[in-house]
C-alpha cells in the first residue's frame, strides 16, 4: 500500500456526486481535508477482520472482494465491490471492527475519510444523514438478494450468472480478464472448484463463451442470460 500524494480535490470528484452531493462548501473543504488516498496492489489486504473501523472507505478505482474465512479454512466471498462503491458499509455503524476483511483484486485506489468527521456531518445535516442511510440500505438489499438468487439457482445458472455479472456490470464488455481464480469463483457462488472448472469447459464446447488464457470473451449472452435465469 502507498498513500497517493496527488489526490485530487473532493469537489470535482465523482466522490461529490455519489454521497455527498448535500454537503455545503466549507462542508467539501473540510471533507478534503479528512480524505486520504492510498493505492493498493493486486492482492493486497486492504482490510483484516478485527480491524478498529477508523475510517469511511470508497472505492475510487479498481476492483475489491469482501469475504469472510470459514472455520474449515475457506473463504467466503461476500461481495464484489467495483468503482464508487462505498466498501465499509457494510458493517461500518453497527460495530467497532470489521467482520469480514478486503482486499485487491485489481489494482486499487481507496479513499479513506476519517470516521469521526463522517458521524459529525451526519449528526450536523440531515440530508447527507438519509443519503447515507439509503446507501447503506441498498448495500444491504444488494447483498441479500445476490445470495437469494443465487441460491435458486443450478450450477450452470450461477457461472452464466457470474459471467454476465463481470460482462455487463463491472466490465461493460464482451472480453474481459475475470479478476477471480477458479476457486474464487466457488467460493463466491457456492460451488466446488472442480464444477466451476467443468461447467466453464461446457460452455466453451457449447461455443457460449471462449477463454484465451485469462481472458474471456462472451460468444452468446443471449443463451447466457437464458441460462442464468432459468437454469
Amino acid at each position: 500500500m502507498e498513500l497517493n500524494l496527488n489526490k485530487c480535490d473532493c469537489s470535482l470528484c465523482e466522490f461529490k456526486t455519489i454521497a455527498f452531493e448535500d454537503l455545503n462548501t466549507n462542508e467539501m473543504i473540510s471533507l478534503c481535508g479528512y480524505k486520504t488516498e492510498k493505492n493498493y496492489k493486486k492482492g493486497e489486504v486492504i482490510v483484516c477482520k478485527g480491524d478498529e473501523i477508523t475510517d469511511f472507505l470508497y472505492l475510487k478505482s479498481g476492483l475489491v472482494k469482501l469475504y469472510k474465512a470459514g472455520k474449515d479454512g475457506k473463504d467466503q466471498i461476500i461481495s464484489i465491490a467495483k468503482p464508487f462503491d462505498f466498501v465499509s458499509l457494510v458493517s461500518i455503524f453497527s460495530d467497532a471492527n470489521y467482520n469480514f476483511s478486503i482486499s485487491a483484486l485489481e489494482d486499487s485506489t481507496v479513499c479513506s475519510v476519517d470516521l469521526p468527521f463522517i458521524k459529525n456531518l451526519i449528526s450536523s445535516n440531515g440530508k447527507f444523514a438519509l443519503n447515507i442511510m439509503s446507501k447503506m440500505s441498498r448495500n444491504f438489499d444488494k447483498i441479500i438478494d445476490g445470495a437469494l438468487n443465487l441460491q435458486t439457482k443450478h450450477l450452470r445458472g450461477r457461472i452464466a450468472h457470474i459471467l454476465l455479472f463481470f460482462s455487463n456490470e463491472i466490465y461493460k464488455c464482451g472480453e474481459f480478464e475475470i479478476p477471480l481464480s477458479r476457486k474464487e469463483i466457488a467460493q463466491l457462488i457456492d460451488m466446488t472448484t472442480e464444477n466451476v472448472i467443468r461447467i466453464l469447459s461446457e460452455f466453451r464446447t457449447d461455443k457460449l463463451i471462449e477463454i484465451h488464457g485469462k481472458n474471456t470473451v462472451i460468444l452468446d449472452d443471449k443463451k447466457l442470460q437464458s441460462i442464468a435465469e432459468h437454469g
